[in-house]
């Protein structure tokens, strides 16, 4: 049976995430805007209880979390949705970074195109950003700062709470993509600093299609943000239409179950990346990013001399895994993140990016290692 090894794409349902999606689905299938009856009233109730579940990751309030449809809608709504205040008052630079997910850096090339000037910090050879460079980069008029989380391809967690502590005198407001690092990473996330919070329900075993975005407030002041769509006001007027109770009930779940497991679920994980490497690193192999850094449950290797599209053909059978984000593979392309990271052009068509769970079972690493071996 072949492994899936392919969990910063999308995750597997918890199977008590399915179970509630399922049920609100099929029985409370009540709209949550509807205040006239019973069926609302519980929609409304699942869907406030959702918000506590996803808020109690942060450490932030109930009343900050918006549900959206992913976390590609509320990158789009933090980043795009504070152009009017900039252009109002005249700030209009952007700092993020080049290892950004294209659900930021194509929202971030609409504002140039509206006469912003964006600054896109380079990483480390290790995948990282160093938190001087953003300090280096930031001016006056710097409206908004964007760092991801966890790299989508690498794993490699940003250091979020040393650009909190850079940006702790200036007024720019710090968006973070959270989609690959949400309830798996806690810490970072519940700095105060870290203002708007963009997630993914099916990056956390949630179902697809739901997603939030944390608007945090400073003090008594709301983010001033301008929403993308109008009609109907809901999620504070700021993305408006029905509220997808199922799925936003999914995420909530989902929330919740990365809180309560989250250590048993690190164990896991921690072993099958023990057993991934002792059966790759003989091979020779790189890993790509710095591992001290890395999420537990990502890795990305390159063969030395080998096409990744030869290596996974190889593994067909054994293992689904990809070489570069889910987002982008339809139509390869060299990884921009690899290539900004200093890898040779050699190094990232070799590259392959392997991420598993806790529900993943036995995996024939070794069966993997000599697939590739044969390759040599």
């Amino acid at each position: 049976m072949t492994a899936y090894l392919d969990c910063n794409a999308t995750t597997p349902l918890e199977p008590e995430v399915r179970d509630v999606v399922l049920r609100f689905m099929a029985e409370e299938f009540g709209n949550a805007g509807s205040r006239t009856h019973d069926f609302g009233a519980r929609a409304q109730q699942a869907v406030q209880r959702a918000r506590e579940q996803v808020a109690a990751v942060l450490g932030a309030k109930r009343d900050e979390v918006l549900f959206t449809s992913g976390a590609t809608e509320s990158n789009n709504l933090a980043i795009l949705g504070l152009a009017p205040y900039g252009e109002k008052t005249g700030r209009r630079h952007i700092v993020s970074t080049a290892i950004e997910h294209k659900a930021v850096l194509e929202p971030l090339e609409r504002l140039r195109e509206r006469g912003f000037e964006v600054t896109l910090v380079p990483p480390t050879s290790g995948g990282w950003v160093d938190p001087e460079e953003i300090r280096s980069a930031l001016r006056p008029d710097t409206l908004l700062v964007s760092v991801m989380h966890a790299n989508n391809e690498t794993g490699i967690l940003q250091p979020l709470d040393e650009i909190c502590r850079v940006l702790v005198e200036h007024p720019a407001y710090l968006h973070v993509d959270a989609a690959q690092g949400f309830g798996k990473d806690l810490s970072a996330l519940r700095n105060p600093r870290v203002e708007l919070v963009s997630i993914s329900g099916h990056k956390i075993y949630g179902p697809k299609g739901a997603g939030a975005l944390a608007v945090r407030r400073r003090g008594f002041e709301r983010i001033p943000l301008t929403p993308l769509m109008v009609g109907g006001g809901q999620e504070r007027g700021l993305r408006p239409g029905t509220v997808a109770v199922p799925l936003v009930v999914g995420l909530g779940l989902a929330a919740e179950l990365a809180l309560r497991d989250h250590d048993k679920r690190k164990q896991r994980v921690l072993q099958l990346r023990e057993a991934a490497l002792g059966a790759l690193l003989p091979l020779g192999c790189r890993v790509n990013g710095e591992p001290g850094r890395a999420l537990p449950h990502v890795l990305n290797v390159s063969f030395p001399g080998l096409d990744s599209e030869a290596v996974m053909l190889t593994w067909k059978g054994l293992a689904a895994v990809s070489n570069g984000s889910a987002c982008t593979s339809q139509s390869y392309t060299l990884s921009h993140v690899l290539l900004a990271m200093g890898l040779s052009e050699i190094d990232v068509r070799g590259a392959v990016r392997i991420s598993w769970s806790h529900l993943t079972g036995d995996v024939d690493w070794y069966g993997m290692a000599a697939g590739v071996r044969r390759l040599m």
